[in-house]
């Protein structure tokens, strides 16, 4: 590890670091500099100030693996009582194009109980491998267990990439898988590339709220890891004439992590239709004043269809459950339809419904940032409006459902 120290023979007291450090972590005793080493970040600004060469850092020395033998780009399948999640197919998707960089394969890990067949849909999907490990004792996810599983199969095959599903699931399990294999791991990318001169991952990601968009790479660890949003890259198109090799592993029971066990899954009552796979989506923000009325939202998104979304303002006061936030700490969505009601147009929601097809805004306030990218846009108070707008889709599903008749 990394550290930093004074040479006492050298420090004279003067006092010129203690200007200079911009976390305060310097102070005087005794005629000698001391480094408060809770608060030192290993700038390094304090060496510049010193006339005496009386502070040296100590970097630790990176020890570069030979890492010519890792191959593939997997896709942790993430299921669910046998049903692969959504994402899955999106991160296939770009793992192909991946791996067609690399000149390599693509890989996908299978975890869970009686869930064999399912190997076929990731074929069909583009995997070229798929790793299965099917045990009683992977039924139910359980974070520990599944990371002793995928650590093995990596300690064996050795991936170049591993990509996974920004979902409550995928983040809980792959910073366990980083920590155990000491790698990198991008959180919530973006997008994904390869530098073809130096042929590693590239993973953009937000960051600052939003306002920039970094570039981050892992040149020295292997494998190369990162989440990636749901509906930020197009499914993988279904081939059922591909081919693949299914490679099942086993899983030892005796190192199952007995400190947990699974009691229960209690699934969320939602009243709409599912936020990532909805075609339309109707959002409230805070404008919309008070939990009670979110039902003004609810009536609209039901006359359409369409499932309800929330600003993080409304999470955060408690008006709406967290798995309805739209934005860069919530969903990411891509529908054909979204209609935000009362949101201004934060950066932060922005980056999670920005790509959608039609953007409809509707806000008292004519400035607001949501009108820059709104494709039709309603200045009015939304208290008048979603009554009337509710009305009249009805009215005309009534009058089509008639004409039907």
């Amino acid at each position: 590890m990394s550290s930093i120290k004074i040479i006492n023979e050298k420090c004279t007291g003067c006092g010129l670091c203690l200007g200079v450090c911009p976390p305060g972590a310097i102070t005087l005793a005794d005629r000698k500099a001391v480094i408060d080493l809770d608060k030192c970040t290993l700038c390094g600004v304090c060496i510049g100030s010193c006339k005496f060469n009386a502070i040296k850092i100590l970097r630790q020395a990176i020890i570069k693996e030979d890492l010519s033998g890792y191959k593939g780009v997997w896709v942790f399948a993430e299921q669910r009582q046998g049903v692969i999640a959504g994402v899955v197919f999106e991160l296939l998707t770009k793992a192909k194009q991946l791996a067609d960089s690399l000149g390599t394969y693509v890989g996908a890990v299978l975890l869970g109980s009686k869930i064999e067949d399912k190997a076929d849909q990731l074929i069909h999907r583009g995997a070229d491998k798929v790793f299965v490990v099917d045990c009683a004792v992977l039924e139910n996810y359980i974070a520990e267990n599944y990371t002793l599983a995928i650590v093995g199969l990596v300690n064996k095959y050795k991936p170049q990439i591993i990509l996974a599903g920004a979902t409550t699931t995928g983040r809980s399990l792959v910073s366990r898988i980083a920590v155990n294999l000491y790698t990198g791991l991008t959180a919530d990318c973006t997008g994904l590339d390869i530098d073809k001169d130096r042929k590693i991952l590239v993973q953009t990601r937000p960051a600052f709220g939003g306002n920039i968009m970094a570039q981050i790479i892992s040149p020295n660890f292997r494998p190369q890891m990162a989440t990636v949003r749901h509906k930020v890259m197009p499914e993988a198109e279904e081939d059922l004439s591909r081919s693949g090799e299914i490679i099942k592993e086993l899983f030892d029971e005796n190192k199952q992590d007995k400190r947990l066990k699974f009691l229960d899954f209690v699934k969320e009552a939602i009243s709409t239709v599912n936020l990532a796979e909805a075609d339309i989506i109707v959002s409230g923000g805070r404008g919309l004043q008070a939990a009670e009325n979110f039902k003004l939202v609810e009536d609209l998104a039901q006359v359409l269809g369409a499932a309800v979304g929330s600003s993080r303002a409304c999470v955060d006061s408690g008006w709406i459950p967290y798995s309805h936030q739209v934005g860069q700490t919530g969903r990411t969505v891509c529908p054909k339809v979204y209609i935000a009601c009362g949101i201004s147009g934060q950066i932060q929601h922005l980056v999670g419904m920005q790509s959608s097809k039609v953007i409809i805004a509707i806000n008292k306030d004519p400035d607001a940032p949501i009108f820059r990218i709104a494709n039709y846009g309603i200045v009015g108070d939304v208290f008048k409006v979603l009554p009337l707008l509710t009305k009249k889709l009805k009215e005309a599903l009534r009058s089509r459902n008639t004409a039907n008749v």
